[in-house]
């Protein structure tokens, strides 16, 4: 596995595939260069644990109370989409998905969407579909930093990856 360790894990949407809940890409420039040599490995759990794309917003219920990522993987709340469909279970196994990949692969490392509810590091949304930011990491975040996993997001990046 030697030369694995450089592997980044990225959000796939950010490496320009259209799989984010309303069906487009959040594509960031800085990190083409790295996908076409090779270090970075696209993933995005909410579609490995089994949604659609496109599909219905979800958020972290709680969220707004302090509630994250952190507490869905603990099970002490839930992800529910707009329509109050629980979407937990997909989100939890596109969580485990992200992090036996990355285990697998012997990554260290993980580039992450900004605030959603999978992949947000830092700030996700508050939990009522308001539109209104709070402290807080999604669930993939969260299990990938329970891990040892250093995770960021596109908005920590200054200029490319080292």
């Amino acid at each position: 596995m030697a030369g694995q360790s450089c592997l980044i894990l990225v959000s796939a949407c950010l490496l320009g595939l259209d799989c984010r809940f309303d069906g487009q890409s959040c594509l960031d420039p800085r990190l083409r260069d790295l996908g076409v040599r090779g270090r970075l490995i696209p993933f995005c759990p909410e579609v490995s644990g089994g949604l659609a794309t496109p599909r219905l917003p979800a958020e972290i219920q709680g969220a707004h109370a302090g509630l994250d990522g952190n507490a869905v993987v603990g099970g002490s709340t839930r992800v529910v989409s707009i329509d109050g469909t629980d979407v937990t279970a997909q989100f939890l196994a596109g969580a485990r998905a992200a992090l036996d990949l990355a285990q697998r692969l012997g990554i260290r490392r993980a580039i992450l969407k900004a605030n959603s509810p999978s992949c947000g590091s830092g700030y996700i949304h508050e939990g009522m579909f308001a539109g209104r930011l709070v402290p807080g990491d999604g669930v993939t975040a969260a299990l990938l930093k329970q891990a040892g996993i250093t995770v960021i997001t596109e908005g920590d990046l200054v200029g490319g990856v080292a």
